[in-house]
């Protein structure tokens, strides 16, 4: 178990590197293929020793080779995040005895980091990276589900993802603004990997968002960096909360149980 542990973080940082280059270019509409990487700045390449996740940065101690321009601290940040969370998702669904839902889950972990990171810098979920999702996860989850012998947990995660779309939809709808159709889109890719699980990670997840997001708006207007009008990406906090539900989903759900039992 140590060495997938150790393999699935080296896989976890070569993702994050390259979900870097993502994040940066989708939003211009630029190609994530070619050109390769380069300085925003002065628009040299980079060299191949430099592209090392982590260790790159470090190399260079955090400015350009070329031009001294400064490098984000967030491109090593975003690597160490993703190795991170690639680690404890596997580690996870192995204690859930959910060992043939990693691919699937960690391709959602991948997409989750690019929708939050993208909707915080331009406020949006782009449909480049949300609706091919769709598939491929639709894929993944049919292949754990046929390999685990367990059917009913892709029946499940139907069930969640048409559940979560159309309980945001009917949020957009009711409350025009208050909730993006890029929310609308996400939600039920959150929806369908939550359920697959079970539903009560499903409802631990969906809470999770919106208390989280709740919390972060209260923070801002008591710290006066946001009004009760301002507008609060919720992508981070839908993905946020997917994760924390993911973790623990199962105790709060059983803690919650215990608690109404005993009213």
């Amino acid at each position: 178990m140590t060495l997938i542990l150790i393999a699935t973080a080296a896989l976890g940082l070569a993702v994050g590197s390259f979900l870097n280059v993502v994040v940066h270019r989708v939003p211009l509409a630029l190609s994530v293929a070619s050109p390769a990487s380069r300085c925003p700045e002065c628009h040299h390449p980079i060299r191949h020793r430099h592209i090392l996740p982590v260790l790159g940065w470090l190399l260079l101690r955090g400015r350009c080779a070329d031009c001294a321009a400064p490098i984000s601290a967030r491109y090593p940040a975003v690597e160490l995040l993703t190795a991170a969370l690639f680690v404890g998702v596997t580690a996870r669904l192995v204690q859930l005895g959910l060992p043939t839902a990693i691919p699937a889950f960690l391709w959602f972990v991948a997409v989750g980091i690019v929708l939050a990171l993208i909707d915080l810098d331009v406020r949006r979920l782009p449909d480049l990276i949300t609706l091919p999702a769709y598939p491929v996860l639709a894929v993944l989850l049919s292949l754990a589900a046929v390999l685990a012998g367990e059917p009913e947990s892709l029946l499940r995660a139907s069930v969640g993802a048409t559940a979560s779309y159309a309980f945001y939809y009917a949020l957009a709808l009711v409350k025009p603004g208050a909730m993006g159709f890029g929310d609308v889109k996400a939600a039920g890719l959150v929806g369908g990997m939550l359920a697959f699980v079970s539903y009560p990670v499903l409802l631990v997840g969906t809470l999770a968002a919106f208390m989280l997001g709740a919390s972060v708006g209260v923070a801002a207007m008591v710290a006066r960096r946001a009004e009760r009008t301002t507008a609060v990406p919720f992508g981070p906090f839908m993905v946020a909360g997917a994760l924390l539900a993911v973790f623990l989903g199962a105790p709060l759900a059983e803690t919650y149980h215990r608690l109404l039992m005993s009213v």
